[in-house]
């Protein structure tokens, strides 16, 4: 039976004859990927169980022709109406400029409009149509519906549970 030093010996030298172009290819062993450090993290867990929510709320949105930012875009307009385009990108956690391409798509898909705002040329108010309040409507109903799906074995008060510790962890941001 080989020790692990012997092992790793022979591993190396077909490396080494790999590099200089032997034909010995490396196969693994691996059959299990073990993530058990990666468990430790809180973070790691909630970027597992967001991945699963994008992928789920990606579905949703699809037959609405909207991804998460639109979605997240028109909810914005629609609760803040005359949000202007500064408080929505603060409010998206997202660049200015990137922004514009999220809104140009929501006008051009007659969603929304963007009007002057009187007391300052360069800023626009953001404001919903009925074309866009209908799919918003529509949208948010899908969205509700998916995450009770998702979320239907969590009881409410384990659900609260999660929000507010989501909740300290968003406040706490820049504090570490």
């Amino acid at each position: 039976m080989k020790n692990a030093r012997q092992s790793f010996g022979e591993d190396m030298k077909k490396l080494e004859g790999k590099a200089s172009g032997s034909s010995d290819v490396v196969t693994s062993d691996v059959t299990h990927v073990s993530d058990a450090t990666l468990r430790q993290f809180m973070g790691y867990h909630m970027k597992r169980a967001f991945n699963i929510i994008q992928s789920d709320l990606g579905r949703t949105l699809k037959p609405f022709d909207l991804r998460m930012l639109t979605y997240t875009a028109l909810v914005l307009i629609v609760d803040n109406p005359g949000l202007r385009q500064s408080q929505l990108a603060d409010a998206m956690d997202v660049e200015r400029p990137n922004l514009v391409v999220i809104i140009d798509e929501l006008e051009r898909r007659e969603l929304i409009v963007r009007d002057r705002v009187p007391t300052d040329r360069r800023a626009y108010a953001l404001k919903v149509t009925l074309t866009g309040r209908q799919l918003y409507e529509k949208a948010v109903a899908a969205v509700t519906a998916h995450e009770e799906q998702l979320l239907q074995q969590l009881d409410g008060d384990t659900r609260q549970i999660v929000i507010a510790a989501l909740k300290t962890i968003e406040t706490n941001r820049g504090k570490a």
